[in-house]
């Protein structure tokens, strides 16, 4: 009989925490499934602690990717996949007892959606970790599709290994691509574009364990430059449907990252029509406008470079106040 959810779940010298994830799965209230543990050239004892679990449980399967890297290896998992849904999990992490049923339960009772996540709670390794800890309060404060949708430019607000999604989504958009961009935040950049609703069970899925070997610390495909090109990408695809004086766009942010960050989408045709700054002091070969002096929303569109989230705030405030609607007439996109 076919299981119900397929697990994927890759790892790679994971010795320290591949236990503790695999407990975890095994102690789901919704018994229906398989795990599928990918070897990605573990030299460690990770694959002793897999073999143990298959060997033991018939639902844990023990499968090698010899192609370094947990895209190839999260593929290989996803080809072996039998379930209609699939859920991803990381082997230093820890999925909740109701966790598969949650979600399990959401997408049959939601046909229009193709993926769930949920919320995640974050345990860090350090006392370095509070960029990571703001990423997730920021993450499970976007919730609803409409968020998830609007929000995705700012950064991923889905945690990857906290998602299920139906098999059908991934055999017709394709999952993780190879390539200089984050893996994962390309392939839900790609599926959003390809109007895959996406949404979040309210209640906690999955604790997610930072640690100095995590990918986003160490690859050079998680750069900040790696984020923004391939932001970009989609960021143009967006414009040209919304846009509505595409593709002329109006930068708020006039500082020299701000202008570095946006000059990517000028390989795509996006036209900066000009910088808003909140100073008047600001001088640049480019046009700058006073933020209070930029036109109505009916004649421009504005994309917003301001990473502080306070900031953020501010300006949101101010651009609603002027009848901005997000989405429509401003994005947040830093």
């Amino acid at each position: 009989m076919k299981p119900l959810v397929s697990i994927i779940l890759p790892f790679y010298n994971a010795a320290t925490t591949l236990r503790r994830a695999l407990v975890s799965i095994q102690n789901q209230s919704l018994n229906s499934f398989e795990c599928i543990l990918i070897d990605n050239n573990s030299t460690d004892n990770s694959r002793s602690i897999a073999l143990e679990f298959s060997t033991t449980d018939s639902r844990f399967i023990l499968t090698e990717e010899r192609k370094q890297g947990v895209a190839y290896a999260s593929n290989k998992g996803s080809l072996l996949a039998r379930a209609e849904f699939i859920a991803r999990m990381d082997a230093d992490d820890e999925s909740t007892p109701n966790r598969l049923l949650t979600q399990y339960n959401f997408l049959k009772e939601h046909s229009d959606y193709g993926a769930v996540s949920g919320l995640v709670e974050f345990i860090a390794y350090t006392n370095n970790s509070r960029g990571f800890a703001q990423y997730v309060d920021w993450v499970n404060s976007v919730f609803t599709y409409h968020d998830i949708y609007l929000k995705r430019f700012i950064e991923l607000p889905i945690v990857n290994p906290s998602t299920m999604w139906r098999k059908t989504i991934a055999q017709k958009y394709g999952i993780y691509r190879h390539g200089l961009f984050p893996e994962d935040y390309e392939m839900w950049l790609r599926w959003l574009d390809h109007g895959v609703k996406i949404a979040k069970v309210n209640t906690l899925v999955l604790r997610w364990y930072d640690s100095e070997n995590r990918l986003t610390r160490k690859g050079d495909n998680y750069s900040i430059e790696a984020f923004y090109k391939i932001k970009s990408k989609f960021l143009y695809h967006y414009l040209k449907e919304k846009d509505v004086v595409f593709p002329k766009v109006a930068i708020w942010g006039a500082g020299k990252i701000a202008r570095k960050r946006a000059q990517l989408l000028i390989p795509f045709g996006i036209k900066i029509c000009c910088y808003i700054d909140i100073s008047h002091k600001r001088h640049l070969k480019e046009q700058v406008i006073y933020y209070r002096d930029i036109l109505p929303k009916e004649e421009m569109y504005i994309l917003v470079y301001v990473k502080q989230q306070e900031m953020r705030e501010q300006v949101e405030a101010f651009l609603k106040s002027r009848d901005y609607v997000e989405g429509e007439n401003y994005l947040l996109v830093s």
